[in-house]
């Protein structure tokens, strides 16, 4: 049985967390790679109970694919945002933490990522980007006049390329 550290966000964005490389990467305590029972766990306990609870469909292909979403919040700092999760073969494969602000909002998260993971290994207009392994972590913006949405994600290459077994092929 995997055991995991659950990084909590005073922890993974107060001063510079050391991350070994073997651990899953993490986000307001989930984890990368983490079985489907842990990840529901968590998100009802941060899910909002007076919004919509923490659904998640099945794949009309396969059982063995899922896309979960809640609103929740953070009790650490009391952020809101969109949480959103593909669960492969029962392992958590994607996580997306989407919110929306200002200007300031994306300058906090970049200085929070920064401090975490270090300098981006890639980076355009809004969008940086950090890897470890095969897990990666994006940062992404996109504005019209004052307003931005702004979205973190995590991913498991591995278990996110295994999607395409259950996926036909089309044929040309």
């Amino acid at each position: 049985m995997r055991t995991f550290t659950i990084l909590t966000l005073p922890l993974l964005f107060g001063a510079p967390a050391l991350r070994s490389q073997s651990l899953p990467l993490a986000y307001r305590g989930f984890v990368l790679a983490a079985p489907y029972g842990e990840f529901t766990a968590r998100a009802r306990l941060l899910a909002e109970p007076q919004t919509t609870p923490l659904v998640c469909n099945t794949s009309r292909r396969t059982a063995q694919l899922m896309e979960c979403g809640a609103p929740i919040r953070d009790p650490a700092d009391s952020a809101r945002f969109y949480l959103a999760a593909y669960v492969l073969e029962g392992q958590v494969a994607f996580l997306s933490f989407g919110d929306s602000g200002s200007a300031p909002l994306v300058e906090r998260l970049q200085r929070d990522l920064e401090g975490h993971f270090g300098r981006p290994h890639a980076s355009r207009a809004g969008m940086w980007e950090w890897r470890s392994g095969r897990e990666v972590v994006r940062l992404t913006w996109r504005g019209r006049g004052p307003a931005r949405w702004v979205y973190v994600a995590l991913w498991d290459e591995p278990l996110m390329n295994r999607i395409a077994r259950y996926v036909p092929r089309r044929r040309h």
